[in-house]
């Protein structure tokens, strides 16, 4: 007998995908993922990473040259930002009202720069008065770093003045988007983002496995002109853009051919929506999902006005047991949400409704699976409200349609 018949096939169970990545996946992007592969230098792949960098550049809203998406997950993209725009001796401001802004500064930091950190409340956006000063104060910093979806918390990041003020300091913009891009305006050129980095198992709902990153001429030139070598030889981008360029295509490592032809097919079904629409996905469903949580008194963590719409961060009544109703929430349901980091662990769940999971069918099913549970336990006296405040909202946004029309 053979001793792997010991080994079963692997059969994944049935998930709805709720929590903060990865979502769920496309059907047409499933399918991509297991065409047969070509060679990572075939002339019909670079073709591929043609197209690719084309639906990037209209995703990004950019018309940046470079514009690639670099194989590792978001982490990557953000290591590779911090390690090839920073150098030994710079100095960086960063915004740390989460988990992912300390990361960008402890980042920093392993590479011999200075993270001056604007520290600010979990659930608190950077105020830009303070960003100002911190700019005007300081001596002369190379960048500043913001987490433009801050996913531990869900806070949205406002940007739009942000650009102006660093090109006032000739400073950087670097900015994480690897839970924004695609689900809320991401405009790297209108906003004068100098570096923005994601991942693709968010809002672009394909597998976890690449990041998607943008420099413009500023930041390209930043690049060129490292007074060292970049400390990574595998995200070194000077070396990566020859691969990626569209003439040299100088070998620098094997390709994730799979998992390019995936995000090629996501970007496809982005498109296809319209990047407009999407985002009016997003936010519809993530109103008609609080609508129904607030019947729940489950309330937002962040405040109004800097709320994710995909990423939905609430506070959890002392009663309710966290891990009890995430466990029985998926052992029971098949759904998974994501529970608190850090401070907030215990305190918050974190719901994602990110590309393919953002859908008014999941939103129902979810509340529903709540409502049960919390009148199970007794924490529920009026069964049914969650499930009709979210129906109202939908009813709403179709009647507000309807008179627009």
């Amino acid at each position: 007998m053979s001793s792997t018949s010991q080994y079963q096939d692997f059969i994944p169970p049935h998930r709805l995908l709720m929590g903060p990545g990865p979502s769920m996946v496309h059907p047409r992007v499933l399918h991509a993922l297991s065409l047969p592969l070509l060679g990572h230098l075939d002339p019909v792949f670079l073709g591929l990473m043609n197209e690719i960098q084309a639906l990037l550049r209209l995703t990004f809203q950019t018309q940046n040259d470079f514009t690639i998406a670099l194989p590792g997950t978001g982490s990557a993209g953000m290591e590779a930002v911090i390690s090839n725009l920073i150098e030994p001796g710079d100095t960086a401001i960063v915004g740390v009202n989460g988990v992912f802004g300390s990361r960008l500064a402890t980042m920093i930091e392993r590479h011999g720069g200075t993270a001056l950190r604007i520290e600010m409340p979990w659930g608190t956006t950077i105020p830009i008065e303070v960003l100002q000063d911190r700019l005007s104060d300081s001596p002369p910093v190379k960048a500043v770093v913001l987490v433009h979806a801050e996913t531990s918390t869900g806070v949205w990041q406002p940007l739009h003045e942000v650009g102006a003020l660093c090109r006032q300091h000739d400073t950087l913009m670097i900015i994480d988007a690897v839970t924004s891009l695609g689900g809320v305006p991401v405009e790297v050129d209108a906003w004068g983002i100098d570096a923005c980095y994601s991942g693709t198992q968010k809002c672009l709902s394909c597998s976890p496995g690449l990041a998607p990153l943008t420099l413009s001429p500023r930041a390209v030139r930043a690049l060129r002109q490292r007074r060292t070598p970049c400390h990574s030889w595998y995200l070194d981008l000077s070396l990566i853009a020859e691969y990626w360029d569209g003439h040299s295509r100088a070998y620098h490592h094997t390709a994730p051919i799979s998992m390019l032809y995936g995000l090629h097919e996501a970007l496809r079904l982005v498109h296809e929506e319209g990047l407009a629409a999407r985002i009016t996905r997003h936010q519809l469903n993530g109103d008609a999902l609080m609508a129904g949580l607030e019947t729940l008194d489950l309330k937002p963590l962040p405040p109004p006005g800097h709320r994710l719409p995909m990423l939905n961060c609430v506070t959890l009544p002392d009663q309710i047991d966290d891990t009890m109703v995430r466990t029985t929430l998926l052992k029971d349901y098949g759904i998974e949400i994501g529970g608190g980091l850090g401070p907030l662990r215990g305190q918050v769940w974190r719901i994602g409704l990110m590309g393919e999971s953002c859908q008014p069918a999941h939103v129902l099913t979810f509340v529903n699976a709540l409502e049960e549970i919390f009148a199970g336990h007794g924490w529920l006296r009026h069964p049914g409200r969650a499930a009709q405040a979210a129906m109202e909202t939908y009813t709403e946004f179709q009647r507000s349609a309807r008179r627009s029309a």
